[in-house]
C-alpha cells in the first residue's frame, strides 16, 4: 500500500509541474498565424505549405478559433464545439492535416479558446445540442449569467419561458453573445471536454484564452489543471502590469501559476516609446519582475490591435522594424504578427537566428545599458546587445565585446565577441535574384572569416576574407558555411541555405464590357508575400488603362511579381471612384483572364476566371521561335532575345499597334 501511495503523490507532483502555464527557460518563438479577416492568408492549406519555412523559425503557431460559426468568421462569435469544424479558413480534414504537418515540423500549435460566451442557435438562450465520443453535451439557459447583456437577457427570458443562472457574471460583461456563468457545473463539465478534445483528438499543445477578464481567473486554473496543456496564454487585456500579475495569480492551483499571459503592458510601452520618446521601453511590464517573466508571452502587434478599415484600432504606424527587433531581443515568449511577419520576413528571420544564437529564454537577464529620447539600448544574458530608436544607426557600443551582426532602419544587434562564432546576416530561405550577405568574425580582433559556398566544411585552406566583408550569393541553390579562423583553427561554423530565383511575372487581364465599363479599370491589390500594394494605396487603387484586343474584347490588364511558390495577389475590380466593384478574387498565380460578370452577389460583380486564353502579351516567353514585332503596315521593329519579356519590351516602344504572332498587340 506504501509503494501505491507513494507512486500517486509522485504522479500528483509530476502533473502539477507539467500545468505551470508556461514552461521556464523557454527560448521557442511563437506565430500569430491570423490578422482580422486573414481568411486567404491563414487557410489551413496555406499555412500547412509553409511548414518548412515556419519550422526553421518559431516553435508555436497560433490559429484562431478553429471550429464552425455558421458563416464566414474569425472565431470570435464560436457556436460549434466538438462536431463541426468546417470553418472560414478550410475543413476539419485540412485543419487536422495542418495540425499533424506542423507536429511532423516540431511546431506546436495554440487553439484559441472562446469560453467566456457563445452564439446561440436559433433564439436568445439556445445553444448547440452536441454527441463527441458517444457522450452529449449542450449548454442550456441555465448556464447564462443572471445579469447577462446587462438584464436585457433575462427579460427575454423571462418573457419567453426560460430561465437563467441565479449567479452573476464573475467578470467583466460583453453584450455580444450570451456570457457563460462558469459557476455551473455543465459549463465546467462542456469546457473540460472541450478542452480535452483539442488536445487528445485535433492535436493541439495548448491554449489561448480569448477574454479572460471576462470570468474570474481562478476559472482558468481550474481547466488547465484538468487538461494539462503544455503551454496556456490569457488574453488578459490590461496595460498595468499589476492588474496582469493580479490576474496571474488568481489562476494558481496548489501554489502554482497555471497559464501565462500576454503583455501587454509590453505592448503599450512599444508603442509609446515609437511614438516620440525611445526611454519609455524601460518602462514596466511583466518582463520587467523575475517573479513573472516566465509567464509573459510578449507581442508588439495583434489582430484586435492593428489598423482596420471598419474599426478603431490602435495600431503601430511605424517602426515595425524596430518594435519586431526589440521584441525578439528581450525575455518572455515573443509572439510575432502574421501581418509584419509577411511584410518584413527576411529582417524578423535574421532576428530569430540572433536570438537563438544568444540563447535568448524566457527568463532571460536584460538590463538598459543605455537610452535617450532618440535610442535605447538593452544587453541580455551579456551576449546580445539590441539598440533601437531613430538614431540606432549612429549608436556605437562603449563595450568594445560587441560586434555588429545585424542592422535595419532603426535597429542594430551586437554579438558578443566571447561567443566566438562566425555570423552571416542572411538567413537561409528562398529569396528572389542575386543576393548580397555580410560575413562577420563574432570574436576577438584579427580573426578571419573562412568559408564555402558548396557545402563542405571550411578549413585554414578556404577562402579567407575579413570580417564585415560581403559576399555576392548567385541565381540557384547556394550552402554557404562560415567559421572563423585564429592561428589556424576553424571554429563557429554556421550554415545557411540559400534557394536564389529568377523572379516569375504574371499578367492579369480585366474585361468588363457586361457590365458597361470602358477606358479603364480600377484594380485594388492585396496578398501574397505584401509586395503587391497598388502604387496608388488609397482605394480604388490602381486605374489601369493599358490594354489588349482579344477576339473583340478589351482586356485591361497590368504585370505581377511572383516571388515564391506559395506567393499570390488578391484583386477587387471596380470603376469611378471604386462603386460599383466586384467581389474579391483570391489567390492568382499565374496569367489569368477576369471578366466581369452582369450577375450580383451582396451588391457586387461575380468575375469569371479563366487561365485557358493565351496570353498575347507575353506569350509566356515558351516561343518556338523568337517572335519579331511588326508594325501594322508590315515594318519589323525587332526581334525579341531569349529571356527578354515581351510585356516591357512592348511597353518600351511608342504608343501604337503592333504585331506580334500574328496577332495585334496595343500599347496606350
Amino acid at each position: 500500500m506504501r509503494r501505491i501511495i507513494t507512486s500517486m503523490i509522485v504522479m500528483a507532483a509530476t502533473m502539477s509541474v507539467m500545468a505551470q502555464g508556461w514552461p521556464s527557460n523557454y527560448s521557442g518563438v511563437m506565430l500569430q498565424g491570423f490578422y482580422w479577416d486573414s481568411f486567404q492568408d491563414t487557410k489551413w492549406t496555406n499555412l500547412k505549405s509553409q511548414a518548412d519555412e515556419l519550422a526553421q523559425y518559431f516553435s508555436l503557431v497560433w490559429l484562431p478559433q478553429s471550429a464552425n460559426c455558421g458563416g464566414q468568421s474569425m472565431g470570435y462569435d464560436d457556436l460549434y464545439w466538438f462536431t463541426n469544424y468546417n470553418s472560414s479558413f478550410g475543413t476539419e480534414e485540412e485543419l487536422r492535416d495542418l495540425i499533424n504537418t506542423f507536429k511532423d515540423k516540431g511546431i506546436g500549435t495554440i487553439a484559441d479558446v472562446v469560453v467566456n460566451h457563445r452564439k446561440n442557435v436559433s433564439n436568445w438562450v439556445d445553444f448547440p445540442r452536441e454527441t463527441y465520443n458517444g457522450v452529449t453535451y449542450e449548454l442550456k439557459s441555465t448556464d447564462i449569467c443572471a445579469d447577462d447583456d446587462g438584464g436585457k437577457t433575462k427579460t427575454w427570458a423571462s418573457s419567453n419561458g426560460y430561465a437563467l443562472s441565479d449567479s452573476k457574471d464573475t467578470g467583466e460583461g460583453w453584450d455580444g453573445m450570451r456570457d457563460l456563468d462558469h459557476n455551473s457545473s455543465n459549463v465546467q463539465t462542456n469546457v473540460k471536454a472541450y478542452l480535452k478534445m483539442l488536445l487528445s483528438d485535433l492535436g493541439y499543445v495548448g491554449f489561448r484564452y480569448d477574454m479572460v477578464k471576462g470570468y474570474a481567473g481562478k476559472f482558468t486554473g481550474m481547466y488547465n489543471n484538468d487538461a494539462q496543456p503544455t503551454y496556456s496564454v490569457g488574453e488578459y487585456w490590461d496595460g498595468n502590469a499589476s492588474q496582469v500579475k493580479n490576474w496571474l495569480n488568481a489562476t494558481k492551483v496548489d501554489g502554482n501559476i497555471m497559464s501565462a499571459a500576454f503583455d501587454f503592458p509590453f505592448r503599450y510601452t512599444v508603442r509609446d516609446a515609437i511614438n516620440g520618446d525611445w526611454r519609455k521601453l524601460g518602462n514596466t511590464s511583466l518582463i520587467s519582475d523575475n517573479n513573472y517573466k516566465r509567464y509573459s508571452v510578449t507581442f508588439v502587434e495583434n489582430h484586435d490591435t492593428e489598423q482596420r478599415s471598419n474599426a478603431a484600432q490602435d495600431p503601430i504606424r511605424k517602426d515595425t522594424l524596430a518594435a519586431n527587433a526589440f521584441l525578439l531581443a528581450m525575455p518572455g515568449t515573443p509572439s510575432v504578427f502574421l501581418k509584419h511577419w509577411m511584410a518584413c520576413k527576411n529582417d524578423i528571420k535574421a532576428m530569430i537566428d540572433v536570438r537563438k544564437a544568444a540563447g535568448i529564454h524566457n527568463q532571460s537577464e536584460a538590463f538598459s545599458a543605455a537610452s535617450a529620447q532618440n535610442y535605447y539600448v538593452v544587453i541580455v544574458d551579456n551576449k546580445l546587445l539590441c539598440v533601437v530608436g531613430t538614431s540606432a544607426g549612429t549608436y556605437t557600443p562603449t563595450n568594445a565585446n560587441y560586434v555588429k551582426v545585424l542592422s535595419g532602419y532603426h535597429y542594430a544587434y551586437y554579438l558578443n565577441k566571447s561567443m566566438a562564432t562566425a555570423w552571416a546576416d542572411l538567413s537561409s530561405g528562398d529569396y528572389k535574384g542575386e543576393q548580397t550577405v555580410t560575413l562577420t568574425a563574432v570574436a576577438q580582433d584579427g580573426a578571419q572569416v573562412v568559408y564555402t559556398t558548396d557545402g563542405s566544411t571550411p578549413t585554414a585552406s578556404s577562402t579567407k576574407v575579413s570580417s564585415g566583408t560581403k559576399i555576392t550569393i548567385p541565381i540557384g541553390t547556394t550552402v554557404l558555411k562560415a567559421g572563423i579562423l585564429v592561428n589556424g583553427v576553424v571554429s563557429g561554423i554556421i550554415t545557411r541555405t540559400y534557394n536564389c530565383k529568377e523572379a516569375v511575372t504574371i499578367n492579369v487581364y480585366c474585361n468588363a464590357d457586361q457590365v458597361g465599363w470602358n477606358g479603364y479599370i480600377n484594380f485594388w491589390t492585396w496578398g501574397g508575400d505584401g509586395t503587391h500594394a497598388p502604387q496608388n494605396n488609397s482605394w480604388p487603387g490602381d486605374k489601369v488603362t493599358t490594354s489588349t484586343v482579344i477576339d473583340g474584347k478589351t482586356w485591361y490588364y497590368k504585370t505581377f511579381t511572383i516571388n515564391s511558390e506559395t506567393d499570390c495577389v488578391n484583386f477587387v475590380f471596380s470603376t469611378g471612384n471604386g462603386s460599383p466593384q466586384t467581389v474579391d478574387v483570391n489567390d492568382i498565380r499565374t496569367d489569368a483572364f477576369c471578366e466581369v460578370s452582369a450577375t450580383q452577389e451582396g451588391g457586387k460583380y461575380l468575375v469569371n476566371i479563366t487561365t485557358d486564353i493565351k496570353d498575347p502579351v507575353r506569350e509566356d516567353n515558351s516561343w518556338a521561335f523568337l517572335p519579331y514585332i511588326y508594325t501594322l503596315d508590315g515594318r519589323m521593329i525587332r526581334q525579341m532575345q531569349k529571356g527578354e519579356d515581351l510585356t516591357r519590351t512592348i511597353k518600351s516602344l511608342p504608343k501604337g499597334v503592333y504585331i506580334v504572332n500574328g496577332k495585334k498587340v496595343i500599347n496606350l
